[in-house]
């Protein structure tokens, strides 16, 4: 398991991997803590994303908690994406994922 800082890295990395390869969105699996109830480094990466996003470096996030077809920016994703209809985490509140619009 990484550290934190490790985690953070990862996912720099990762978004500019997505970015220099013109991908359009990128699902990153954060996990939901050892403990199940929130650890670490989901709480760091979802802090992370928000500031990109407040940033303009990322178009924006949705959390897993929110990656449902009742969730606003979800369905407005989902009209532009119809394949990610096929995503097995879509309405299961997976709160160890997030989609990142890049």
């Amino acid at each position: 398991m990484p550290s934190v800082q490790e985690a953070l890295q990862r996912l720099d990395r990762a978004i500019a991997l997505a970015r220099q390869e013109r991908h359009s969105l990128l699902k990153v699996v954060h996990g939901y803590g050892s403990t199940g109830a929130g650890g670490d480094i989901r709480i760091a990466v979802q802090r992370r994303l928000h500031e990109l996003s407040e940033g303009g470096q990322i178009r924006g996030c949705i959390f897993g908690e929110d990656w449902s077809k009742t969730d606003d920016a979800t369905w407005r994703l989902l009209q532009k994406e119809s394949a990610l209809k096929s995503d097995p985490d879509l309405g299961r509140r997976n709160h160890g994922i997030t989609i990142v619009l890049i």
